[in-house]
């Protein structure tokens, strides 16, 4: 019986350290370089570059096809669709709910520091969209920056939006630094979950949605069958 007592209470005791564990996410982009550290407690593993070792000529000829060198984050995110200023309002009115719920449970529990991120955004493919995601962007960011600030802390943020209309694509640079306890982070997450995978599948449904389907489909949700 003591034997069993023993065992609970390390039980508990690990569990409360695990809950209390704070971790910490460091990025830093830009220029199509990109570097990401996270940190669990007092260590700090490296993610991105990830370390690579050098072959030899000969270990080159022995191989037949060549193995793809693993991809920086900076072209996997060239990868990801952008967003427009429709999947923007929507993700804000499905998640913004739910994260100032669970934001508020957390006390100011998760610090944001360093927040420094600065984007140009590229007109000349399509100018007016262009000017109409700024707008959406720079009302989301000002709008949506002082109520962040009263549920996490946020030690000087700097956020520059910019629009370029001669350039074709988007550029972006920042700096990001965010730090959290485990538990924090698994009450958060359960919050935020069921909202955010629903806004996903949204969101990768339009746009895999071919323009036709889509004048259709808004067509139908603005003009409902009786």
């Amino acid at each position: 019986m003591l034997g069993l007592w023993i065992t609970l209470a390390v039980l508990l005791a690990l569990a409360i350290f695990l809950w209390r564990l704070r971790l910490g996410l460091y990025v830093v982009f830009g220029r199509g370089q990109a570097a990401a550290d996270l940190t669990i407690g007092p260590f700090r593993v490296r993610l991105v570059p990830s370390k690579e070792t050098k072959k030899t000529p000969q270990e080159t000829k022995k191989t037949g096809k060549p193995k793809k060198e693993p991809k920086d984050l900076a072209e996997a995110a060239k990868k990801i669709p952008k967003p427009k200023l429709e999947d923007l309002q929507d993700a804000a009115r499905t998640l913004w709910p739910a994260a100032k719920k669970a934001l508020r449970r957390t006390r100011r529990g998760i610090r944001v520091d360093p927040l420094r991120l600065s984007a140009t955004l590229g007109g000349a493919e399509d100018p007016a969209a262009a000017a109409e995601l700024y707008g959406g962007l720079h009302a989301l960011v000002w709008t949506g920056m002082p109520a962040l600030e009263k549920l996490v802390v946020i030690r000087d943020p700097g956020i520059h939006l910019g629009i370029d209309f001669d350039a074709q694509e988007t550029r972006a640079e920042g700096e990001l630094g965010i730090s959290i306890r485990l538990g924090t982070l698994i009450a958060v997450g359960t919050q935020l979950a069921v909202p955010a995978i629903g806004w996903l599948r949204r969101f990768m449904k339009r746009r895999r949605m071919p323009p036709a389907s889509k004048a259709a489909d808004n067509k139908a949700a603005e003009h409902p069958a009786a």
